[in-house]
């Protein structure tokens, strides 16, 4: 299940995870196994993190059992074997405050102000926050939240505007593909005629040119045009010399860069801007804040998809402890339990 927009009441759950690469998507696995209901978060508007967005056709040959598979065939799977819990995903959010409670909880608050009281909280953020890169046009700064965007939050703020969509990758395909219904004009600027999307999307994009539904410029923006926050037109260079597109909406797909980003200011133990993590729990200084994957740094860590596997299970552990204080837990494997397979639905 997946949310989006802010709520003024908090919720109310076990567990949060920050993060929702295959780290973040296989606590939620091992958590379930454990009763431990999990609300996601991920500032980017689709799960599978940096493995399904920068490099979802990349094959990866070192996830244990799968001689070769996609960053999305990963994340795929994963989504598939996560379904039985019911976790709810936030997408297209930062969490960007933390705090304590005197009860021994986490209250968290996202950039969209979506407020989380948790029991424990996962910070599975891969590298950090995502932070989209900013294309080097004079004065963009001015129009960023207005005219330009990064990430498409709501459809509605491109309702019946005229939009020049910039790049080659997935999202630049499925924003054009998914804003032609609803903008008033639409335009896919790349450098060059080659596209790294998924061909079926390539497909259904020629498609709407062939139709002319959408425009397709082949060049580089060069200049913004506009004033008091609202872009009018953009100048682009194309093989013909320079034009300018009509446009009041932008957005650009030039890549993401990892940043850390708030998790710095949260009083979490660093070690060169990596969450320092015990290797019995994998439990930050704080206790109830546990971090798995590429964030933590502890002595031998192996940045590897399996390792954060592994990182999350004894996780789970660690946080029964916490979200049912006294109660025992009994170790069971999936291959014999009748309850854990009732719980997967597969008994």
């Amino acid at each position: 299940m997946a949310e989006g927009n802010g709520t003024s009441t908090p919720i109310e759950t076990d567990a949060v995870i920050i993060g929702a690469g295959p780290c973040g998507l296989f606590a939620v696995f091992e958590l379930g196994l454990l009763d431990i209901k999990a609300h996601v978060i991920d500032i980017l508007d689709r799960p599978g993190g940096q493995c399904a967005e920068l490099y979802p056709e990349k094959p990866i040959y070192d996830i244990p059992g799968l001689p070769v598979v996609t960053g999305q065939g990963l994340t795929d799977s994963l989504m598939a074997q996560i379904k039985p819990f019911g976790a709810t995903f936030h997408y297209s959010q930062r969490v960007d405050q933390l705090a304590k409670l005197e009860d021994g909880r986490f209250r968290l608050k996202t950039d969209l102000g979506t407020e989380f009281i948790a029991k424990v909280v996962v910070v599975a953020a891969g590298g950090g926050s995502f932070t989209p890169k900013r294309p080097p046009l004079a004065g963009i700064e001015a129009y960023e939240g207005t005219s330009v965007f990064y990430s498409v939050r709501r459809m509605d703020d491109f309702r019946d505007k005229d939009v020049l969509v910039v790049g080659g990758g997935d999202s630049a395909l499925d924003w054009t593909l998914n804003l032609q219904p609803v903008a008033r004009s639409l335009t896919l600027l790349h450098r060059r005629d080659d596209f790294r999307g998924a061909p079926h999307s390539v497909e259904q994009m020629r498609a709407l040119v062939r139709d002319g539904k959408i425009a397709l410029l082949i060049g580089q923006m060069t200049a913004l045009k506009g004033g008091n926050a609202n872009l009018s037109a953009i100048t682009v260079k194309t093989k013909d010399g320079e034009t300018d597109v009509a446009a009041n909406r932008l957005l650009p797909f030039f890549g993401l860069t990892m940043k850390l980003g708030p998790v710095a200011d949260w009083g979490l133990n660093l070690n060169e801007n990596l969450v320092l993590v015990d290797t019995e729990k994998f439990e930050t200084n704080t206790p109830g804040i546990f971090a798995i994957g590429d964030i933590n740094w502890y002595p031998g860590k192996l940045k590897l998809i399996l390792s954060g596997f592994h990182e999350a299970a004894l996780m789970a552990q660690a946080a029964h402890k916490i979200v049912y204080p006294g109660k025992k837990l009994l170790f069971q494997y999936t291959t014999s339990s009748s309850s854990l397979q009732k719980k997967l639905g597969v008994s």
